[in-house]
C-alpha cells in the first residue's frame, strides 16, 4: 500500500509538471503566433491569440493544431475622410498545420466576424444623420434606419435652398438603407423608400448624400468576409476561407 501511495503522488507530480510545461508551451506559441500574424498581415496593434486543445504538445508532435482563435484590433473603416472602428474582429481558424518554428502556419479551415456598431456608423454618416437599428423586418431584408433633421442634412450636405423653401424643411427625415457588401472590403449603403419632400430638387440631391461606401481597412487577408447582417448591435459581417497562410 505505501509503495502504491508513493507511486500515485509521483504520478500526481509528474502530470502536474506535464500540465504546467505544457501551458508554458502554449503560452510561447500564442506569443509567437500573435507576433507573426502582426507582421505578416500588416497590422497596427498586436492581436490576441489563443490556442485551443489539451494537451497542446501532442498537437505539436503531430505539426497540426485543432483550433486558434484570433482577435484583432485597431482595424478602421473610412469614407470620404471620416474614419470609424471595426469592433469585435475575429477569426477561428480549424485543422492548422505548423512547422516546429511556427513560422509557417495552413489552416484548412477558417471563419471570420466583425461588427461596426450603429454608434460608429454613424461616425460615417452625412452630417446630421444618425444611423440606427430598423427593426426586426427590416432588418431581415438588410436594411438600417438613416434619419435626422431635414433642415441639418440639407444644410449638412451643402444643398442650396432658396429662403423661401427654408421654412419647409423642419420636419425630420427618415429613410431606410440597403447595406451590401462588395469585394470583402466595401460597405455599400443604398436609401430605399425616400420620403416624398416639399422642396422641388432636394431629395434627389439628398439621396445622392445618404447613399455612400464605407471601405474597411486594414482587414487581415485570412478574414474573407462575404455576408453582412442587420442586427441590434449594428453591422455584423462574416465569411468563411480554406487552406488560409496565416505567414503571407
Amino acid at each position: 500500500m505505501r509503495a502504491l501511495r508513493i507511486l500515485l503522488i509521483v504520478v500526481v507530480i509528474l502530470g502536474g509538471l506535464f500540465v504546467a510545461v505544457d501551458r508554458a508551451a502554449v503560452y510561447f506559441a500564442e506569443s509567437e503566433a500573435a507576433s507573426k500574424i502582426k507582421s505578416s498581415q500588416g497590422l497596427t496593434g498586436e492581436p490576441s491569440v489563443s490556442i485551443k486543445g489539451f494537451p497542446f504538445l501532442t498537437q505539436v508532435a503531430g505539426s497540426s493544431l485543432d483550433e486558434i482563435e484570433v482577435s484583432v484590433g485597431g482595424i478602421t473603416a473610412t469614407t470620404e475622410g471620416r474614419e470609424v472602428e471595426v469592433t469585435e474582429v475575429k477569426a477561428t481558424l480549424r485543422d492548422v498545420e505548423v512547422n516546429s518554428s511556427f513560422s509557417s502556419a495552413v489552416a484548412r479551415s477558417a471563419d471570420g466576424s466583425a461588427l461596426i456598431s450603429y454608434a460608429d456608423l454613424t461616425k460615417s454618416a452625412p452630417k446630421g444623420a444618425t444611423v440606427g437599428y430598423a427593426g426586426p423586418e427590416r432588418a431581415a431584408k438588410g436594411q438600417v434606419k438613416v434619419s435626422g433633421p431635414l433642415n441639418d442634412l440639407v444644410e449638412g450636405a451643402g444643398i442650396e435652398v432658396p429662403d423661401a423653401f427654408k421654412g419647409m424643411l423642419t420636419d425630420d427625415f427618415t429613410a431606410y438603407s440597403t447595406v451590401s457588401l462588395e469585394a470583402g472590403d466595401k460597405v455599400r449603403l443604398r436609401a430605399e423608400d425616400l420620403p416624398e419632400l416639399p422642396v422641388p430638387g432636394v431629395q434627389d440631391k439628398l439621396k445622392e448624400v445618404v447613399d455612400y461606401d464605407l471601405t474597411i481597412d486594414g482587414m487581415p487577408s485570412t478574414i474573407k468576409l462575404d455576408k453582412v447582417t442587420a442586427t441590434e448591435d449594428g453591422l455584423r459581417f462574416s465569411g468563411t476561407g480554406t487552406d488560409v497562410d496565416l505567414a503571407s
